[in-house]
């Protein structure tokens, strides 16, 4: 029975993703910052739950070695995260580090921390969620894109160490996900001044009318990801995120890029 070890397990992608792999035989280790509080993964068979907050880099060590303990782990799944938004000049230097330490240094520690588990086991999977926001880039967004952009680059470089030792890597790269994103796993600056406000609204706006996929439609590709054959670094998840990339290359980066400007120009830049 194979064993998948899972960050931000506690709501989203992450309890979808858990839940998915249990279904269907695989052991799953849940880990979030307060398993004391979870009370639907504990129902499950199969699923053991650990602490782990990734912006702690002594619970990471303690926590991987508890982890192999239970069950030799064949995949990673790095997914705790949040997202992110305004404009930079608005944004604490506390926020910015919070977010960089979660999003971007959880990951690369946490697949530290099993690689020599996983080099001694060989045949394993290192699979990442970035977004569709690690592949393209909205306003307000720039620390969190930061943050994506750089798992992707990291993940690339990484698959060529990693594919001598028979280790796959890849990420997952969701488009807009029916989950709280937008609620708790979201912080928005505490102030936005009337330069960047016009910005704001129609970043929401655009927001609030956007197709999100459910949860576990996500977790279906995090699953494909997981036990497919293919030499693949990147895996577009849900339709709009399909479409939106498929947009970028079509037209090229400079051209959709200017297509993202064209939409949230201001009244000034059009006249």
């Amino acid at each position: 029975m194979p064993t998948i070890f899972i960050t931000g397990a506690s709501s989203g992608l992450g309890k979808a993703t858990a839940k998915l792999f249990a279904g269907r035989g695989w052991h799953v280790i849940a880990t979030m910052r307060h398993p004391e509080r979870e009370t639907e993964l504990t129902q499950l068979p199969n699923v053991h739950l650990l602490p782990l907050d990734v912006t702690d880099p002594a619970q990471i060590e303690a926590t991987v070695q508890r982890a192999i303990a239970l069950h030799p782990v064949d995949v990673v799944f790095n997914n705790a995260g949040y997202g992110l938004i305004g404009a930079l000049e608005a944004l604490s230097d506390e926020q910015i580090t919070q977010l960089v330490n979660t999003n971007l240094l959880g990951v690369i520690r946490v697949t530290k921390a099993f690689l020599p588990h996983l080099r001694a086991k060989q045949s394993c999977r290192i699979i990442s969620t970035t977004s569709i926001g690690g592949l393209i880039a909205f306003p307000l967004y720039s620390i969190y894109h930061a943050t994506k952009w750089a798992i992707e680059g990291w993940s690339e470089s990484m698959s060529f160490e990693l594919a001598r030792h028979h280790i796959g890597i890849k990420t997952i790269s969701p488009g807009g996900i029916a989950t709280d994103f937008t609620g708790r796993s979201l912080e928005v600056a505490g102030h936005l001044d009337a330069a960047y406000a016009d910005l704001l609204q129609k970043l929401m706006a655009g927001q609030a009318n956007a197709q999100f996929s459910p949860a576990q439609a996500i977790a279906e590709v995090v699953y494909e990801a997981a036990t497919d054959q293919k030499d693949q670094l990147r895996y577009q998840a849900g339709p709009d995120a399909v479409a939106t990339y498929a947009q970028r290359l079509a037209a090229g980066p400079e051209a959709f890029r200017q297509g993202v400007a064209a939409q949230f120009a201001s009244s000034e830049e059009v006249s």
